[in-house]
């Protein structure tokens, strides 16, 4: 299997993860009005929902940091390769599976800005889904010269 993944591609996956992480505050203030929502719940409950909120901007930072300044080692076929591209295409994929099977049965503002984002940033979701799921992949072919 002669599989090539461009380091483009995979710089244009980290600039992607990065914007996500930048604009996650702004989405869930105007898009979700999640703040406000937090609020109604009990003091411990509010600390461990913005933990959570801040644990997936800092994933998203985190894996676009990698991206950017580890591309190469991203398609090594290294364990440590096989790891990392694993945990990130697992991640997108799941983000993805709970976008597709959860995410419609809730209401987001009509106003056009909202509605192209969200179009927006599910192509991200699926963009950074598949080429971690790409990278595994390579990495496995070449881990195990297949």
């Amino acid at each position: 299997m002669n599989l090539n993944i461009p380091n483009w591609l995979i710089i244009l996956g980290g600039i992607g993860q990065i914007f996500t992480a930048l604009i996650y505050p702004y989405i869930r203030h105007r898009v979700f009005d999640w703040y406000n929502d937090v609020k109604q719940l009990k003091p411990l409950n509010q600390e461990i929902a913005k933990t959570y909120g801040r644990y997936i901007q800092g994933l998203n930072f985190s894996f676009g940091l990698i991206a950017l300044l580890l591309t190469n080692d991203l398609k090594n076929g290294t364990p440590l390769a096989i790891a990392i591209t694993g945990l990130i295409a697992t991640y997108w994929v799941g983000k993805v599976a709970t976008q597709i099977a959860y995410y419609p049965m809730y209401e987001i503002p009509k106003e056009k800005l909202f509605k192209f984002g969200g179009y927006g940033m599910n192509a991200l979701f699926v963009l950074f889904a598949a080429v971690y799921s790409l990278l595994l992949t390579y990495n496995l072919v070449h881990y195990y010269n297949l």
